[in-house]
């Protein structure tokens, strides 16, 4: 039996990530870690309210075997740059950090589609570069995944999200061949492949993408 960590856990793919992880036979207890509870009540599940800026707080409770990052803002709803560059580079390496001190072996953490360090686009460089940061640690297995346009109901309204993903839906037929990794996806989807992905313990490096997500997470 494991222990599963995740950060991220009351978002769009965290929750549903959250609800499968505390109904698998694979793990025998759940930590998460964040600013407010999930609203769960499960005999397998702990909760960390922390202060992010704080590690030293939580420094010696990230202790288990799968860490799933899946934590994740935008410019807008993060204020600046600055503040979503703390949020999608600076928390998962932070954590990552920890998790590596403390035996974790394996970290699995969503990115984007079109992730790329050397990007022109500040949202994807930064998602590149926690990638790259990823690749250079010694986990046992790292597992990225890069989904397109996720679907599915979050917490928050984001207007250009709803109107990209209605205008995808509408056009969906055309994201074949090539295309297919443009396809939007729905978020449970990302969740179900994530959980996949942790069970296969594959060594190494890998970045998964939005058509081989939704080719795992439909199993």
């Amino acid at each position: 039996m494991k222990t599963a960590l995740i950060i991220g856990s009351t978002g769009l793919v965290g929750s549903h990530l959250l609800n499968i992880l505390l109904e698998s036979k694979e793990y025998d207890k759940v930590i998460t870690f964040g600013k407010r509870v999930s609203g769960n009540q499960h005999p397998k599940l702990i909760e960390h309210l922390i202060d992010f800026d704080k590690p030293e707080s939580y420094d010696d409770l990230v202790k288990g075997d799968d860490f799933f990052c899946t934590i994740g803002t935008t410019i807008k709803k993060a204020g600046s740059k600055e503040a979503f560059r703390k949020v999608d580079f600076e928390y998962p390496k932070q954590f990552a950090l920890i998790a590596l001190k403390n035996g974790v072996k394996q970290f699995l953490l969503i990115s984007s589609l079109g992730a790329d360090a050397n990007s022109g686009n500040f949202y994807l460089r930064t998602k590149g570069e926690i990638e790259s940061f990823l690749e250079n640690c010694n986990f046992e297995s790292v597992s990225i995944v890069q989904p397109s346009l996720l679907l599915g109901n979050r917490n928050e309204f984001r207007f250009g999200e709803k109107a990209g993903a209605f205008m995808m839906k509408v056009f969906s037929f055309l994201f074949i061949g090539n295309l297919k990794k443009y396809k939007p996806i729905q978020g449970i989807t990302v969740a179900k492949a994530l959980f996949e992905l942790a069970q296969k313990k594959t060594i190494g490096f890998g970045i998964y993408k939005s058509d081989t997500i939704q080719r795992i997470g439909s199993r």
